[in-house]
């Protein structure tokens, strides 16, 4: 694991109910934040949920990486008004949201979006003041 030091540029906030992240935009960043997504989920007791928020976490990683330039955000976050849920939250540079689209047996690639969109309570995309933010959230298991 101690690749995960030097690939991550910071990490921003890991108390409480919130955990924040910067990945540099390089090849090792969707293993990087899987790791940490499976690291705070498991510190949170959320070990149910980490497989699948890590799958969908690297992919919208990979897809910042294919198509946006600069570090890659990963937010976790338990938000209080919404008991049961847990959202997160993908960050990069890149101003257009991305386009969900069906991908055909024989494409390598394009399956990102529909796995977020058929496994999540919701999803969606936000403008940031340098790019943008996809986000899902899943339902916590009481």
């Amino acid at each position: 694991m101690g690749w995960l030091a030097w690939e991550v540029i910071g990490v921003f906030d890991t108390e409480g109910d919130c955990a924040e992240w910067t990945f540099p935009p390089e090849p090792g960043a969707a293993r990087a934040a899987r790791a940490a997504v499976r690291g705070q989920l498991g510190g949170w007791q959320l070990d149910s949920l980490a497989d699948l928020t890590a799958l969908l976490v690297s992919e919208l990683v990979t897809n910042s990486l294919r198509h946006a330039d600069g570090p890659i955000g990963l937010r976790l976050v338990r938000p209080e008004g919404l008991d049961g849920a847990l959202l997160v939250e993908v960050s990069d540079q890149l101003p257009d949201p991305p386009r969900e689209r069906v991908a055909r047996p024989e494409d390598e690639s394009g399956r990102g979006l529909q796995l977020v969109a058929g496994s999540s309570r919701r999803w969606g995309t936000r403008p940031g003041g340098r790019g943008k933010t996809v986000w899902f959230e899943l339902t916590v298991p009481g």
